[in-house]
């Protein structure tokens, strides 16, 4: 089977949690398979992806409805790469608690941003944090 050489681009304003994800994981989707990703691939990225839109809306837009969140994505045959970006105030990464340390257990905050860092190759937070760029490469297979 050849590979594609492809580029995907999407760029979408997602004005509510439901609707948006459904087109951006259709899309996403079809790009990944096209690019030849296997299901391991596309399970993370979905993941990664759903997890950035949720925390978008409901913790950089407080669930806002005039607010939107803007989504991009480039995924090629090499790498996926995704910019959620949402209309809040930002956030400091690193003050979001450990969801692994013991007395954090049963806080329900910090497992999507673990989640995403888990999952993907490269994660970012642009300042003033309420721009996420994350990254998926895929692994080259040793020959």
């Amino acid at each position: 089977m050849s590979e594609s050489h492809e580029a995907f681009h999407s760029d979408h304003t997602l004005h509510d949690l439901r609707n948006g994800l459904e087109t951006v994981h259709a899309q996403t989707e079809a790009a990944l398979a096209s690019c030849g990703y296997d299901e391991g691939a596309k399970f993370a990225i979905r993941l990664a992806i759903e997890e950035a839109v949720v925390n978008a809306f409901r913790h950089g837009n407080r669930s806002d409805p005039s607010k939107s969140v803007h989504f991009c994505s480039e995924i090629t045959n090499a790498s996926a790469a995704f910019e959620v970006e949402d209309q809040g105030p930002g956030f400091d990464p690193m003050a979001v608690p450990d969801p692994t340390v013991d007395e954090n257990l049963e806080i329900p905050s910090g497992r999507g941003v673990m989640l995403i860092k888990a999952y993907m190759t490269e994660v970012a937070y642009l300042p003033p944090g309420n721009k996420l760029r994350m990254v998926y490469r895929k692994v080259k297979a040793q020959g």
